[in-house]
């Protein structure tokens, strides 16, 4: 099995657990886990008009965004953990975004998520730094992916006019924070959150 080919549904433990399994096989370790699978659901948590309740977010789409940016976060990292432990090193990065430090419109579901991995890098931090393990979130502002871009361009220039660097970020910005997080040099960095905003302060 070649570890760049393989499909996993971080939402099925054993899933996640076979993949674990496989890369051990093929690799006889792991170094670097980057837990990075994540979903959008957004909707107001209630939308009212003309005083009555005309929509909101759905348990359906709470639960499903719930289940791949936290619960597959923490099955991710329960299943590579122990091989990490085993190795006595090991670099977690796990995805946030600026939304989990500051909140953000219709994004309940999202933020909550977002918000709640980083509680759960500072915790592992603390667990897995005694066993040669770092644990790290990284938490990106708003990045120029292909999904990003196909949105309306008075959405994009709001965008770009909350960043103080007046520009979207790139997806190597991001990359380069990872890199760095994965490294050597930044073998006493632990439970941190590095953002990669460009200044922005959402609501600003």
């Amino acid at each position: 099995m070649e570890g760049a080919d393989a499909q996993v549904d971080v939402t099925n433990a054993e899933s996640v657990a076979t993949a674990t399994t496989n890369a051990v096989a093929a690799h006889r370790r792991i170094d670097i886990l980057v837990n990075n699978a994540g979903i959008l659901r957004d909707a107001l948590l209630v939308k009212v008009k003309d005083g009555d309740l005309i929509g909101s977010l759905s348990d359906a789409d709470f639960d499903a965004v719930i289940s791949v940016n936290l619960r597959g976060v923490f099955v991710c990292t329960r299943a590579v953990s122990p091989v990490m432990i085993k190795q006595g090193s090991g670099r977690i990065l796990n995805a946030s975004s600026v939304v989990g430090l500051y909140g953000n419109f219709g994004q309940t579901n999202y933020v909550a998520t977002k918000a709640a991995v980083i509680g759960m890098t500072k915790v592992w931090a603390r667990e897995l730094g005694p066993k040669g393990i770092t644990v790290n979130a990284v938490a990106p502002g708003f990045i120029g992916t292909e999904m990003v871009r196909q949105m309306p361009e008075k959405i994009l220039a709001a965008m770009v006019e909350r960043t103080p660097i007046r520009r979207l970020g790139e997806t190597k910005d991001v990359a380069y924070a990872y890199l760095f997080l994965a490294s050597d040099e930044a073998s006493f960095i632990n439970g941190a959150v590095l953002s990669v905003d460009g200044g922005v302060v959402v609501g600003t």
